[in-house]
């Protein structure tokens, strides 16, 4: 079988792996939400599966002859203190720019954006406990699926750059899934999955990724998503001044990540 054959059906297999986890969850979470979610089972049921799906994929389990391989794809490396608190920054200036470039964006075109769960019928735990379980899945799975397994090939085949950005576009059918195909989301999305991409390859780890990853859902589910419905298209409205200000967030809070991932890739190169 030809290697762009062979590299082809990989991709396919890690984005389909991939979106799994995110559908388990959402399926035992319907269950949960009929059945009473006064009694959360579907967040510890959710965690021991993904739990197991971590170790199989670092090299547990049968077939012996693939664990070594398995725990190479999954990219969980240890990284330095110094790494990990250069990548934090830079994901950490990223978000912030990305929380004033959605909201920019989404004012540009419209969108159906994300589906959320009325959660004004529930206990705050109850909804800390399923927003943190999303969070976690969604960041443990696209993480060890896309920027370990299948980026990771990318970048023995490729250079990084293009290994980087095609690890980003085989991920985009599955943010149009749950959010639409509309320009503005795309390119969204396509950013943000090369910032991870850029974090796993300059840490060669994708444990950093995971926590920043992980972080960005919380603050999205919790502080941005919820006020989507209340955002006026630029074409219905103008350009009002809180438009101005999220579009300064991005471009500064965007200017800084740049500066520290560059920062980042003199450290990750000294180590």
């Amino acid at each position: 079988m030809p290697k762009a054959i062979k590299l082809g059906a990989f991709a396919l297999a890690c984005f389909l792996l991939t979106l799994f986890p995110g559908g388990v969850w959402s399926a035992l979470l319907a269950i949960n939400l009929k059945t009473g979610i006064a009694l959360p089972w579907a967040v510890p049921v959710a965690a021991i599966l993904l739990w197991l799906g971590w170790r199989y994929a670092g090299g547990q389990g049968a077939p012996k002859r693939t664990s070594e391989a398995r725990r190479r794809y999954r990219r969980a490396n240890p990284v330095s203190g110094a790494v990990w608190s250069a990548a934090l920054l830079a994901n950490g200036f990223a978000l912030l720019a990305f929380c004033g470039l959605w909201i920019v964006l989404f004012q540009l075109a419209k969108s159906p954006g994300n589906t959320a769960i009325d959660f004004s019928r529930y206990s705050v735990v109850t909804i800390a406990l399923i927003v943190a379980t999303g969070a976690v899945i969604g960041a443990v799975s696209e993480e060890v699926g896309m920027r370990g397994y299948l980026q990771g090939a990318f970048e023995r085949a490729l250079p990084a750059w293009l290994a980087i950005l095609l690890a980003g576009v085989a991920l985009a059918p599955g943010h149009a899934l749950t959010q639409g195909f509309v320009w503005s989301t795309m390119l969204f999305y396509l950013l943000v999955d090369i910032v991870y991409g850029v974090t796993a390859f300059l840490t060669n780890s994708i444990y950093p990724g995971m926590v920043a990853h992980a972080t960005g859902l919380l603050l999205f589910f919790l502080v941005i998503w919820p006020h989507d419905s209340g955002r006026r298209l630029v074409s219905m409205g103008g350009m009002d001044t809180w438009f101005w200000i999220h579009l300064i967030q991005a471009a500064v809070f965007g200017a800084f990540s740049i500066w520290s991932f560059m920062r980042l890739s003199r450290l990750s190169s000294a180590h």
